[in-house]
């Protein structure tokens, strides 16, 4: 154990980030579930990567500009994709889902066959940098999720109809991937929303917010103390952070007219 690894200069800006992924993806989390769609992250943040890969491939400047236009570019193409398979075949929808995160994920490392530092990116893609953000990074962030929930907040998203959830949740799973990667992702959209479902309304935002700030702090210090991948450890405390927060709802769950 190292304490002296607590260092809030590193530690602080990753928990910013984590915070601010959690500001879109708790609300989105809650809707994926709501429409049974749970792998639709997975491969929007996929699609998402496979762009960034492929500017890469293109020689274009690492984190500059033109990569997060094709990360961009990527994921509201996969958003329009999926729009339409769900217009045209509802019931396969979650089937298409899983084939688009394959198809992505298999593509990326058919693009990264000939990097010799290509084992390195994909690592990179799956479990982040987090510990690593920059502030330009963090303002990018910052700035895409306030545009992002303000329009949630003002029912454009929903005006939009199914491409608006889609458009939504690709923006922000595409700001986000880049910084903590595709496992954070899928973690901070589907396990607080899990450890919260018997909750209703904006109490159930509130208590997943919680449940997911305490497990990034909780992953953080732990994977400092102890030397371990931060992506990781986050992963697991959030897990245990939702079982907690579960167990303890349970009792408030069951009806009046029932006890």
């Amino acid at each position: 154990m190292n304490w002296s690894a607590l260092d809030w200069g590193i530690l602080g800006p990753a928990l910013a980030a984590g915070l601010l992924v959690l500001a879109t993806h708790v609300p989105l989390g809650t809707q994926v579930l709501d429409r049974g769609i749970v792998f639709i992250d997975l491969a929007i943040a996929q699609i998402a990567g496979l762009g960034v890969i492929a500017a890469d491939a293109l020689g274009m400047p690492e984190g500059g500009v033109a990569v997060q236009f094709a990360a961009v570019g990527a994921a509201l193409l996969g958003a329009l994709l999926l729009t339409w398979t769900e217009r045209r075949a509802p019931r396969q929808q979650e089937a298409l889902i899983g084939v688009m995160f394959i198809l992505a994920a298999c593509a990326g490392i058919l693009l990264l066959a000939g990097n010799p530092h290509g084992g390195e990116h994909l690592k990179d893609l799956l479990v982040g940098q987090i510990l690593w953000v920059s502030t330009t990074q963090l303002l990018w962030l910052a700035a895409v999720s306030a545009l992002l929930l303000a329009a949630m907040w003002l029912g454009l998203v929903r005006r939009l109809g199914r491409f608006g959830f889609y458009a939504a949740f690709a923006l922000a799973v595409t700001a986000s991937v880049q910084l903590v990667g595709v496992y954070l992702v899928f973690s901070s959209l589907i396990i607080p929303a899990l450890g919260t479902r018997a909750h209703y309304g904006a109490r159930r935002y509130g208590v997943a917010y919680a449940l997911g700030a305490t497990g990034y702090a909780v992953g953080l210090a732990l994977s400092a103390v102890f030397d371990l991948p931060s992506g990781a450890v986050i992963v697991w405390t959030l897990a245990a952070c939702a079982l907690v927060g579960a167990a303890a709802a349970r009792p408030a769950a069951v009806p009046a007219e029932v006890r």
